[in-house]
């Protein structure tokens, strides 16, 4: 990389804004299986244009136009508590109905392109609030299984800790908790708590990073969780804290990186999954912070962006949103920073 583009020790700022400016206009074609994904991908490439404050570099108001054309509302004739979910689809094809499945309409709406909606939304300055948020939350209310967890879509699908999270940050966003009941939710995070302080995706599954930020992130939101480590370890807390942050630590290898689970290489990603439980609980200032932003630089790629391991040569959207993530939560002065626990950039709430 050009020392002329790189900012303070390496940080290659200008590459990374160029190559999300791109990402934001045009994915490439190793993107195309992932167009049932089109809203979240999109939320990559604006949140790390947010956290570069590079946001100039893409139309904002036709960003959210775009973004609201995704919202699914009940026809006339709908009655709504026909169980479906009024929330925001993926991409244009998840709107079309398909003889692959029992049940084919036109509402695709799923939680993890809801939370990439509102997300994206709030970060080029859309007011979610002015959303008529009623029918989406009444109808993701029942997308709650009897266990706390959460169905994706109302025609069914995996529930995990992945989407009790969306669940907790939509309702969080949009300031109204009536689209969920926190306590079974409570519950079903509690249960996913493995022997060794991590959380599995679904009660009973091995500890891992993604599924300990869902389970972390969505108790701080609903207010289970205190802001600093010293009452977290003091009070009676709902979960583990100490189990919890021992394993978190455990998890910085000897490379500076963090790894999802054991015995795992290191991996950008992670750098702000288990950073950011570590920041939600007030102990982020135990881990190495040099040689953790030793090893993001060393997963920048010389096109922009960041790959998953080091010194692999192409960069993806999922790990260069991330590995800047990780940098904000470093406190990396050319990275704006960001509120963990929603995904957003803090000048955005």
């Amino acid at each position: 990389m050009g020392d002329q583009e790189e900012g303070p020790a390496g940080f290659a700022r200008a590459r990374h804004a160029a190559f999300l400016e791109l990402m934001s206009c045009e994915l490439p074609d190793g993107y195309a299986t992932q167009e049932v994904n089109h809203l979240t991908l999109a939320y990559f490439a604006v949140a790390g244009l947010s956290l570069l404050r590079e946001l100039d570099r893409v139309n904002k108001d036709q960003i959210a136009k775009w973004i609201l054309s995704f919202q699914v509302h009940p026809e006339e004739n709908d009655v709504l508590d026909n169980g479906q979910f009024y929330g925001f689809c993926g991409s244009r094809t998840t709107k079309f109905p398909s003889n692959l499945v029992k049940d084919p309409c036109h509402n695709g709406s799923h939680l993890a392109s809801t939370y990439s909606a509102l997300a994206t939304l709030k970060i080029v300055g859309y007011d979610v609030l002015n959303l008529d948020s009623n029918v989406l939350l009444l109808s993701m209310k029942k997308l709650q299984q009897p266990d706390g967890s959460f169905m994706p879509t109302h025609i069914g699908a995996e529930t995990d800790l992945r989407f009790v999270y969306c669940a907790a940050a939509i309702c969080s966003m949009l300031k109204d908790w009536s689209g969920m009941d926190k306590e079974k939710a409570k519950e079903y995070i509690l249960n996913c708590q493995s022997y060794d302080g991590g959380f599995g995706m679904v009660p009973g599954s091995e500890s891992h990073g993604g599924g300990t930020f869902c389970a972390v992130a969505a108790l701080y939101l609903m207010g289970f969780i205190q802001v600093d480590l010293a009452s977290n370890l003091r009070e009676s807390a709902a979960i583990d804290v100490q189990l919890l942050l021992e394993w978190c630590l455990q998890r910085q290898a000897a490379d500076g990186g963090f790894q999802g689970r054991r015995n795992k290489p290191s991996d950008t990603c992670y750098a702000f999954w288990i950073g950011g439980v570590l920041k939600m609980i007030g102990a982020y200032h135990l881990i190495e912070h040099g040689a953790l932003r030793g090893f993001l630089l060393t997963c920048q790629t010389c096109y922009g962006g960041f790959s998953k391991f080091p010194d692999d040569e192409l960069p993806d959207i999922y790990h260069s949103y991330y590995g800047l993530a990780a940098l904000s939560l470093l406190g990396e002065e050319e990275v704006e920073p960001l509120c963990a626990e929603l995904g957003v950039i803090a000048a955005a709430l």
